[in-house]
Protein backbone atom coordinates (compact mmCIF):
# COMPACT_ATOMS: atom_id res chain seq x y z
CA UNK A 1 0.00 0.00 0.00
CA UNK A 2 1.30 3.47 -0.90
CA UNK A 3 2.13 5.80 1.98
CA UNK A 4 0.58 8.64 -0.02
CA UNK A 5 -3.03 7.41 0.04
CA UNK A 6 -5.67 5.62 2.12
CA UNK A 7 -6.90 2.65 0.06
CA UNK A 8 -10.40 1.37 0.83
CA UNK A 9 -12.64 -1.21 -0.83
CA UNK A 10 -16.06 -0.44 -2.30
CA UNK A 11 -18.22 -3.53 -2.85
CA UNK A 12 -21.68 -2.63 -4.12
CA UNK A 13 -23.50 -4.06 -7.15
CA UNK A 14 -23.73 -1.86 -10.22
CA UNK A 15 -25.64 -4.61 -12.03
CA UNK A 16 -28.12 -7.32 -11.07
CA UNK A 17 -31.46 -7.41 -9.27
CA UNK A 18 -30.73 -4.56 -6.85
CA UNK A 19 -28.91 -2.21 -9.26
CA UNK A 20 -31.12 0.80 -8.49
CA UNK A 21 -30.64 0.79 -4.74
CA UNK A 22 -27.01 -0.36 -4.71
CA UNK A 23 -26.06 2.36 -7.20
CA UNK A 24 -27.34 4.76 -4.56
CA UNK A 25 -24.86 3.20 -2.14
CA UNK A 26 -22.19 3.82 -4.79
CA UNK A 27 -23.25 7.44 -5.30
CA UNK A 28 -23.37 8.20 -1.59
CA UNK A 29 -19.96 6.61 -1.05
CA UNK A 30 -18.44 8.39 -4.06
CA UNK A 31 -19.78 11.80 -3.05
CA UNK A 32 -18.42 11.53 0.48
CA UNK A 33 -14.95 10.41 -0.71
CA UNK A 34 -14.82 13.26 -3.22
CA UNK A 35 -15.86 15.80 -0.59
CA UNK A 36 -13.21 14.59 1.83
CA UNK A 37 -10.49 14.58 -0.83
CA UNK A 38 -11.47 18.05 -2.08
CA UNK A 39 -11.02 19.32 1.47
CA UNK A 40 -7.47 17.99 1.60
CA UNK A 41 -8.07 14.33 2.36
CA UNK A 42 -7.31 12.84 5.75
CA UNK A 43 -4.05 13.97 7.32
CA UNK A 44 -3.07 15.32 3.92
CA UNK A 45 -3.65 12.07 2.02
CA UNK A 46 -6.56 11.20 -0.29
CA UNK A 47 -8.94 8.29 0.19
CA UNK A 48 -8.53 6.01 -2.85
CA UNK A 49 -11.41 3.61 -3.56
CA UNK A 50 -10.81 0.17 -5.04
CA UNK A 51 -14.25 -0.74 -6.41
CA UNK A 52 -15.69 -4.02 -7.65
CA UNK A 53 -19.13 -4.98 -8.97
CA UNK A 54 -20.42 -8.29 -7.54
CA UNK A 55 -23.46 -8.15 -9.85
CA UNK A 56 -25.85 -9.12 -7.07
CA UNK A 57 -24.24 -12.56 -6.77
CA UNK A 58 -23.38 -13.74 -3.25
CA UNK A 59 -20.48 -15.91 -4.38
CA UNK A 60 -19.03 -12.91 -6.19
CA UNK A 61 -19.36 -10.79 -3.06
CA UNK A 62 -17.43 -13.40 -1.12
CA UNK A 63 -14.71 -13.81 -3.74
CA UNK A 64 -14.28 -10.09 -4.33
CA UNK A 65 -14.12 -9.38 -0.60
CA UNK A 66 -11.33 -11.94 -0.38
CA UNK A 67 -9.53 -10.29 -3.31
CA UNK A 68 -9.78 -6.85 -1.68
CA UNK A 69 -8.45 -8.10 1.64
CA UNK A 70 -5.60 -10.16 0.19
CA UNK A 71 -4.55 -9.14 -3.33
CA UNK A 72 -5.48 -5.45 -3.05
CA UNK A 73 -4.01 -4.95 0.44
CA UNK A 74 -7.26 -3.34 1.66
CA UNK A 75 -8.69 -3.87 5.13
CA UNK A 76 -11.59 -1.36 5.11
CA UNK A 77 -14.60 -2.22 2.91
CA UNK A 78 -17.70 -0.13 2.33
CA UNK A 79 -20.09 -2.68 0.96
CA UNK A 80 -22.98 -5.12 0.77
CA UNK A 81 -26.66 -4.23 0.61
CA UNK A 82 -28.81 -7.32 1.09
CA UNK A 83 -28.40 -9.36 4.26
CA UNK A 84 -27.52 -12.39 2.16
CA UNK A 85 -24.49 -10.60 0.71
CA UNK A 86 -23.40 -9.41 4.17
CA UNK A 87 -23.67 -12.95 5.50
CA UNK A 88 -21.61 -14.19 2.55
CA UNK A 89 -18.84 -11.66 3.17
CA UNK A 90 -18.77 -11.78 6.97
CA UNK A 91 -16.61 -14.94 7.44
CA UNK A 92 -14.05 -13.59 4.96
CA UNK A 93 -13.88 -10.20 6.68
CA UNK A 94 -13.48 -11.84 10.09
CA UNK A 95 -10.87 -14.33 8.89
CA UNK A 96 -8.69 -11.57 7.43
CA UNK A 97 -9.43 -9.06 10.22
CA UNK A 98 -10.97 -6.53 7.88
CA UNK A 99 -13.62 -3.98 8.77
CA UNK A 100 -16.93 -3.89 6.85
CA UNK A 101 -19.04 -0.73 6.87
CA UNK A 102 -22.62 -1.88 6.19
CA UNK A 103 -25.16 0.89 5.32
CA UNK A 104 -28.46 -0.99 4.81
CA UNK A 105 -31.43 -1.39 7.12
CA UNK A 106 -31.44 -5.01 8.27
CA UNK A 107 -32.98 -7.64 10.55
CA UNK A 108 -30.53 -7.34 13.47
CA UNK A 109 -29.59 -10.31 15.66
CA UNK A 110 -25.94 -10.01 14.65
CA UNK A 111 -22.73 -8.73 16.25
CA UNK A 112 -19.23 -8.72 14.86
CA UNK A 113 -16.12 -6.84 15.91
CA UNK A 114 -15.38 -6.63 12.18
CA UNK A 115 -18.58 -4.83 11.14
CA UNK A 116 -19.78 -1.26 11.63
CA UNK A 117 -23.58 -1.23 11.21
CA UNK A 118 -24.91 2.14 10.02
CA UNK A 119 -28.40 1.17 8.77
CA UNK A 120 -31.59 0.90 10.80
CA UNK A 121 -32.47 -2.06 12.99
CA UNK A 122 -36.06 -3.28 13.29
CA UNK A 123 -36.83 -1.27 16.43
CA UNK A 124 -35.91 1.89 14.49
CA UNK A 125 -38.36 1.36 11.62
CA UNK A 126 -40.76 -1.56 12.15
CA UNK A 127 -42.20 -0.67 15.55
CA UNK A 128 -43.47 2.75 14.50
CA UNK A 129 -44.76 1.39 11.18
CA UNK A 130 -46.89 -1.26 12.89
CA UNK A 131 -48.53 1.34 15.10
CA UNK A 132 -49.03 3.71 12.17
CA UNK A 133 -50.82 1.06 10.10
CA UNK A 134 -53.08 -0.02 12.96
CA UNK A 135 -54.06 3.55 13.82
CA UNK A 136 -54.63 4.83 10.31
CA UNK A 137 -55.76 1.85 8.22
CA UNK A 138 -56.95 -1.07 10.32
CA UNK A 139 -55.95 -4.33 11.99
CA UNK A 140 -55.89 -6.74 9.00
CA UNK A 141 -52.43 -6.73 7.41
CA UNK A 142 -51.25 -8.83 4.46
CA UNK A 143 -47.56 -9.86 4.35
CA UNK A 144 -45.68 -10.54 1.12
CA UNK A 145 -41.91 -10.79 0.90
CA UNK A 146 -38.92 -12.10 -0.99
CA UNK A 147 -37.73 -15.47 0.25
CA UNK A 148 -34.55 -14.68 2.17
CA UNK A 149 -33.48 -13.74 5.68
CA UNK A 150 -34.40 -10.03 5.90
CA UNK A 151 -38.05 -10.41 4.85
CA UNK A 152 -38.58 -13.47 7.02
CA UNK A 153 -37.07 -11.86 10.12
CA UNK A 154 -38.83 -8.53 9.47
CA UNK A 155 -42.14 -10.32 9.10
CA UNK A 156 -41.57 -12.35 12.26
CA UNK A 157 -41.03 -9.18 14.28
CA UNK A 158 -43.85 -7.28 12.55
CA UNK A 159 -46.25 -10.16 13.26
CA UNK A 160 -45.34 -10.15 16.96
CA UNK A 161 -45.87 -6.38 17.20
CA UNK A 162 -49.18 -6.42 15.34
CA UNK A 163 -50.61 -9.31 17.34
CA UNK A 164 -49.48 -7.75 20.63
CA UNK A 165 -51.41 -4.61 19.61
CA UNK A 166 -54.58 -6.44 18.52
CA UNK A 167 -53.81 -6.69 14.81
CA UNK A 168 -54.07 -9.75 12.58
CA UNK A 169 -51.88 -11.08 9.77
CA UNK A 170 -54.36 -12.33 7.18
CA UNK A 171 -51.68 -13.98 5.00
CA UNK A 172 -47.91 -14.38 4.86
CA UNK A 173 -46.51 -15.24 1.44
CA UNK A 174 -42.95 -15.52 0.14
CA UNK A 175 -41.91 -15.31 -3.48
CA UNK A 176 -38.57 -15.88 -5.28
CA UNK A 177 -36.05 -13.05 -5.51
CA UNK A 178 -36.53 -13.11 -9.29
CA UNK A 179 -40.32 -13.56 -9.21
CA UNK A 180 -42.08 -13.26 -12.56
CA UNK A 181 -45.34 -11.49 -13.37
CA UNK A 182 -47.39 -14.66 -13.06
CA UNK A 183 -46.26 -15.08 -9.46
CA UNK A 184 -47.05 -11.44 -8.69
CA UNK A 185 -50.48 -11.75 -10.32
CA UNK A 186 -51.34 -14.63 -8.01
CA UNK A 187 -50.38 -12.52 -4.98
CA UNK A 188 -52.49 -9.61 -6.22
CA UNK A 189 -55.47 -11.86 -6.84
CA UNK A 190 -55.20 -13.12 -3.28
CA UNK A 191 -55.00 -9.56 -1.95
CA UNK A 192 -58.16 -8.60 -3.86
CA UNK A 193 -59.90 -11.69 -2.48
CA UNK A 194 -58.87 -11.17 1.16
CA UNK A 195 -59.43 -7.38 1.26
CA UNK A 196 -56.80 -6.50 3.90
CA UNK A 197 -56.46 -3.02 5.39
CA UNK A 198 -52.81 -2.66 4.30
CA UNK A 199 -49.95 -4.61 2.72
CA UNK A 200 -46.58 -5.05 4.41
CA UNK A 201 -44.19 -5.73 1.54
CA UNK A 202 -40.61 -6.91 1.84
CA UNK A 203 -40.21 -7.72 -1.86
CA UNK A 204 -37.06 -6.14 -3.26
CA UNK A 205 -35.47 -5.12 -6.53
CA UNK A 206 -37.14 -5.38 -9.93
CA UNK A 207 -40.00 -7.66 -8.74
CA UNK A 208 -40.87 -5.06 -6.08
CA UNK A 209 -41.00 -2.32 -8.70
CA UNK A 210 -43.24 -4.47 -10.89
CA UNK A 211 -45.46 -5.32 -7.92
CA UNK A 212 -46.15 -1.63 -7.32
CA UNK A 213 -46.98 -1.11 -11.01
CA UNK A 214 -49.35 -4.07 -11.06
CA UNK A 215 -50.95 -2.95 -7.79
CA UNK A 216 -51.87 0.34 -9.46
CA UNK A 217 -53.12 -1.46 -12.59
CA UNK A 218 -55.34 -3.66 -10.41
CA UNK A 219 -57.18 -0.53 -9.32
CA UNK A 220 -56.75 -1.05 -5.56
CA UNK A 221 -57.44 2.17 -3.64
CA UNK A 222 -54.04 3.17 -2.23
CA UNK A 223 -55.60 5.72 0.13
CA UNK A 224 -57.51 2.95 1.91
CA UNK A 225 -55.15 -0.01 1.41
CA UNK A 226 -51.55 1.14 0.85
CA UNK A 227 -48.41 -0.90 0.50
CA UNK A 228 -46.12 -0.26 3.46
CA UNK A 229 -42.40 -0.95 3.14
CA UNK A 230 -39.05 -0.54 4.85
CA UNK A 231 -37.16 -0.23 1.55
CA UNK A 232 -39.22 1.30 -1.30
CA UNK A 233 -37.65 4.77 -1.36
CA UNK A 234 -37.54 7.78 -3.67
CA UNK A 235 -35.29 6.42 -6.42
CA UNK A 236 -37.29 3.25 -6.99
CA UNK A 237 -40.52 5.26 -6.98
CA UNK A 238 -39.03 7.33 -9.79
CA UNK A 239 -38.34 4.09 -11.68
CA UNK A 240 -41.91 2.84 -11.13
CA UNK A 241 -43.65 6.15 -11.82
CA UNK A 242 -44.61 8.57 -9.07
CA UNK A 243 -48.23 8.64 -10.23
CA UNK A 244 -48.47 4.90 -9.53
CA UNK A 245 -47.17 5.21 -5.97
CA UNK A 246 -49.03 8.05 -4.28
CA UNK A 247 -50.34 7.01 -0.89
CA UNK A 248 -47.87 4.17 -0.36
CA UNK A 249 -45.88 4.22 2.89
CA UNK A 250 -42.20 3.97 3.78
CA UNK A 251 -40.79 3.68 7.29
CA UNK A 252 -37.20 4.93 7.16
CA UNK A 253 -34.61 6.98 9.00
CA UNK A 254 -34.12 9.43 6.12
CA UNK A 255 -36.14 11.11 3.37
CA UNK A 256 -35.03 13.74 0.88
CA UNK A 257 -37.66 16.02 2.42
CA UNK A 258 -35.99 16.06 5.87
CA UNK A 259 -35.58 19.68 6.93
CA UNK A 260 -32.21 21.06 7.97
CA UNK A 261 -29.05 22.66 6.66
CA UNK A 262 -27.01 19.44 6.59
CA UNK A 263 -29.61 17.77 4.37
CA UNK A 264 -30.00 20.82 2.14
CA UNK A 265 -26.25 20.72 1.46
CA UNK A 266 -26.28 16.96 0.88
CA UNK A 267 -29.17 17.09 -1.58
CA UNK A 268 -27.65 20.00 -3.49
CA UNK A 269 -24.24 18.32 -3.71
CA UNK A 270 -25.76 14.98 -4.74
CA UNK A 271 -27.83 16.51 -7.54
CA UNK A 272 -24.94 18.66 -8.70
CA UNK A 273 -22.65 15.62 -8.92
CA UNK A 274 -24.98 12.95 -10.32
CA UNK A 275 -27.84 14.80 -12.02
CA UNK A 276 -30.58 17.21 -11.01
CA UNK A 277 -33.26 14.62 -11.78
CA UNK A 278 -31.92 12.16 -9.20
CA UNK A 279 -33.14 11.91 -5.63
CA UNK A 280 -31.41 11.08 -2.38
CA UNK A 281 -32.84 8.36 -0.19
CA UNK A 282 -32.34 6.01 2.76
CA UNK A 283 -30.00 4.02 0.48
CA UNK A 284 -27.60 6.84 -0.44
CA UNK A 285 -27.59 8.81 2.82
CA UNK A 286 -26.22 6.12 5.21
CA UNK A 287 -23.55 5.21 2.63
CA UNK A 288 -22.56 8.88 2.51
CA UNK A 289 -22.61 9.36 6.28
CA UNK A 290 -20.57 6.25 7.07
CA UNK A 291 -17.65 7.44 4.90
CA UNK A 292 -17.58 10.74 6.77
CA UNK A 293 -17.70 8.85 10.07
CA UNK A 294 -14.79 6.71 8.90
CA UNK A 295 -12.73 9.74 7.82
CA UNK A 296 -13.18 11.41 11.19
CA UNK A 297 -12.10 8.23 12.98
CA UNK A 298 -9.14 7.80 10.60
CA UNK A 299 -7.93 11.32 11.35
CA UNK A 300 -7.64 10.45 15.03
CA UNK A 301 -6.37 6.90 14.53
CA UNK A 302 -3.69 7.92 12.04
CA UNK A 303 -3.68 4.48 10.44
CA UNK A 304 -5.98 1.96 8.75
CA UNK A 305 -5.38 -0.62 11.45
CA UNK A 306 -8.75 -2.27 12.01
CA UNK A 307 -8.75 -2.19 15.79
CA UNK A 308 -7.78 1.49 15.93
CA UNK A 309 -10.50 2.53 13.46
CA UNK A 310 -13.07 0.48 15.41
CA UNK A 311 -12.13 2.14 18.69
CA UNK A 312 -12.19 5.67 17.32
CA UNK A 313 -15.37 5.45 15.25
CA UNK A 314 -17.49 4.32 18.20
CA UNK A 315 -16.77 7.71 19.78
CA UNK A 316 -18.22 9.61 16.83
CA UNK A 317 -21.11 12.08 17.01
CA UNK A 318 -21.94 13.46 13.57
CA UNK A 319 -24.42 15.94 12.06
CA UNK A 320 -25.60 13.73 9.19
CA UNK A 321 -28.24 14.77 6.63
CA UNK A 322 -30.88 12.78 8.57
CA UNK A 323 -29.94 14.55 11.84
CA UNK A 324 -27.34 14.02 14.54
CA UNK A 325 -26.19 10.41 14.81
CA UNK A 326 -23.91 8.63 17.25
CA UNK A 327 -22.85 5.08 18.05
CA UNK A 328 -24.07 2.73 20.71
CA UNK A 329 -20.73 1.18 21.63
CA UNK A 330 -22.31 -1.96 23.10
CA UNK A 331 -23.89 -2.99 19.79
CA UNK A 332 -21.78 -1.14 17.15
CA UNK A 333 -25.00 0.28 15.68
CA UNK A 334 -26.12 3.90 15.35
CA UNK A 335 -28.76 5.94 17.14
CA UNK A 336 -30.99 6.94 14.20
CA UNK A 337 -34.09 9.03 13.47
CA UNK A 338 -37.31 7.04 13.00
CA UNK A 339 -39.71 8.52 10.43
CA UNK A 340 -42.75 7.50 8.38
CA UNK A 341 -43.41 8.97 4.96
CA UNK A 342 -46.38 8.86 2.59
CA UNK A 343 -45.55 9.04 -1.12
CA UNK A 344 -46.57 12.25 -2.89
CA UNK A 345 -47.37 13.01 -6.52
CA UNK A 346 -43.88 14.44 -7.07
CA UNK A 347 -42.23 11.14 -6.09
CA UNK A 348 -40.99 12.45 -2.75
CA UNK A 349 -42.45 11.73 0.69
CA UNK A 350 -44.59 13.74 3.03
CA UNK A 351 -43.16 12.98 6.47
CA UNK A 352 -46.33 12.01 8.33
CA UNK A 353 -44.56 11.23 11.59
CA UNK A 354 -41.10 11.40 13.09
CA UNK A 355 -39.68 10.59 16.49
CA UNK A 356 -38.74 13.59 18.64
CA UNK A 357 -35.10 12.49 18.68
CA UNK A 358 -32.75 9.67 17.69
CA UNK A 359 -33.76 6.15 18.70
CA UNK A 360 -31.29 3.84 20.39
CA UNK A 361 -30.55 0.70 18.34
CA UNK A 362 -31.85 -2.54 19.82
CA UNK A 363 -30.70 -5.10 17.24
CA UNK A 364 -31.42 -8.07 19.53
CA UNK A 365 -34.77 -6.71 20.78
CA UNK A 366 -33.64 -7.24 24.36
CA UNK A 367 -35.09 -3.95 25.63
CA UNK A 368 -38.05 -3.53 23.27
CA UNK A 369 -41.50 -4.80 24.16
CA UNK A 370 -43.85 -5.62 21.30
CA UNK A 371 -46.90 -4.34 23.14
CA UNK A 372 -45.13 -1.00 23.63
CA UNK A 373 -44.69 -0.28 19.92
CA UNK A 374 -45.28 3.44 19.93
CA UNK A 375 -46.12 6.49 17.91
CA UNK A 376 -45.85 9.99 19.28
CA UNK A 377 -48.66 12.37 18.51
Amino acid sequence: MSNDEWRVGVLFSRSGITTVTEMEHVFGTTLAIEEINAAGGVLGKPITPVAYDPGGDNAAYRNLARRLLTDEDVNIIFGCSMSASRKAVLPIVERHNGLLFYPSMYEGFEYSENVIYTGATLNQNTFALAEFLLRNYGPRIYFVGADYIYPRESNRVMRDILEAKGGKVVSERYIPLHADNETLEKVLADIVRQKPDAIFSTIIGRPAQQFYRMYAEAGIDRRRCPIASLTMAETEIREIGANLCTGHILSATYFQTVEGGANDRFVQAYKSRFGSELTTSVWSQPAYAQVHLFARALERAGSLETHRISEEILLEDFAAPEGRISFDSDTRHLWLHSRIGVAREDGLFHIAWQAPGPIRPDPYLTASRFEDAWLEA
